[in-house]
């Protein structure tokens, strides 16, 4: 009769433990990969050039999830990815229009077009 409850005792007490410690730092615990923004890769930056409109950098690129209402001629993409067990990182990559057609990139991606590069911050 004294061993169930010794090992109800003994479960439980362990339960408790376990309880209490942090879910980031026990090691069996599942952590998924998270990607968040736009994908971005260099091979789809390479296929922009100066003079392109907005509508064909759009195609490219995908639609910008950030619009500044005070810059309309400026888009930002931002892309966010967090391995399971490691730091969160992010790329940038912003895209400047005069008018309708492209004019500048700046950002984390170096475009092909020599036109295109932009250096600072606007």
């Amino acid at each position: 009769m004294k061993r169930p409850i010794l090992r109800l005792a003994l479960c439980s007490a362990l339960l408790i433990t376990l309880a209490g410690c942090s879910p980031d730092r026990l090691p069996f615990v599942y952590r998924p990969d998270v990607q968040q923004g736009v994908i971005l890769t260099q091979e789809m930056v390479d296929q922009l050039r100066a003079g392109m409109s907005r509508r064909q950098v759009q195609f490219i690129l995908g639609t910008p999830p950030v619009v500044d209402t005070f810059h309309p001629d400026r888009w930002d993409y931002i892309e966010g990815h967090k391995p399971g067990r490691s730091e969160f990182r992010a790329k940038r990559l912003t895209v400047f229009f005069e008018g309708d057609r492209l004019a500048a990139v700046q950002g984390d991606f170096t475009p092909a077009d020599a036109n295109l590069r932009r250096s600072g911050s606007s």
